[in-house]
């Protein structure tokens, strides 16, 4: 058996004799080919290979169905990008523009709206089944100031020795909270004893 050599295409042949004939096998290895990277964003100048598409030149003034080729040279003369817009359409929607620019301004708008963006949290008020008067005012108002910043309020009743036998007032303390803020919330999470404390998740109404 011998090896002739290795080809730049990586094929391997094998000779092999055997009663007087040349059998000839044939191993072929295939270069390893990446996936093509997508390119985030629209497609831009001549990353656009469509015959026609429908121009909007920097004027905002709509030309209708215009050939490619004309569509860039337009573009350069006036030294501004050939952005597609609308690639839906037919033919795709192309506006002549200054790309950075417009890049700039799309990344702005996804920041600002990120930063509106509320994240929902759940906040606790722990309370005592003989919780007085002015406490209980207290926590009322935390909860409306909560349920205001658009977040949800878990309320946490504690129970502590002997309480545990009287586990009705727990319960008619936190129908009280669900009563007094029924017009700005919702119960979430329905009054439920978990071990020595009782809880009940309260969740603001759209207003």
């Amino acid at each position: 058996m011998r090896v002739w050599g290795v080809f730049s295409w990586r094929a391997r042949r094998l000779f092999r004799h055997s009663s007087g004939t040349n059998e000839e096998i044939t191993t072929i290895r295939r270069p390893h080919r990446a996936a093509p990277v997508q390119k985030e964003g629209p497609r831009v100048n001549q990353d656009i290979r469509v015959p026609t598409v429908q121009l909007i030149d920097a004027e905002g003034v709509n030309h209708g169905s215009v050939a490619i080729e004309d569509a860039l040279a337009i573009a350069e003369e006036q030294g501004l990008d050939l952005v597609e817009i609308a690639p839906n359409n037919d033919p795709p929607v192309c506006k002549v523009l200054d790309y950075g620019r417009y890049k700039y301004q799309a990344q702005k708008k996804a920041a600002e709206a990120r930063k509106k963006q509320k994240t929902v949290e759940v906040k606790e008020i722990k309370m005592r089944p003989n919780i007085d008067t002015h406490d209980y005012d207290v926590k009322m108002r935390a909860i409306r100031r909560f349920f205001d910043e658009g977040d949800k309020v878990k309320v946490t009743l504690r129970f502590r020795g002997r309480e545990m036998a009287h586990q009705e007032l727990g319960l008619d303390l936190l129908n009280r909270v669900r009563d007094e803020t029924a017009e700005i919330a919702k119960v979430e999470f329905e009054p439920k004893l978990e071990g020595r404390q009782m809880v009940m998740v309260l969740a603001p109404v759209a207003r």
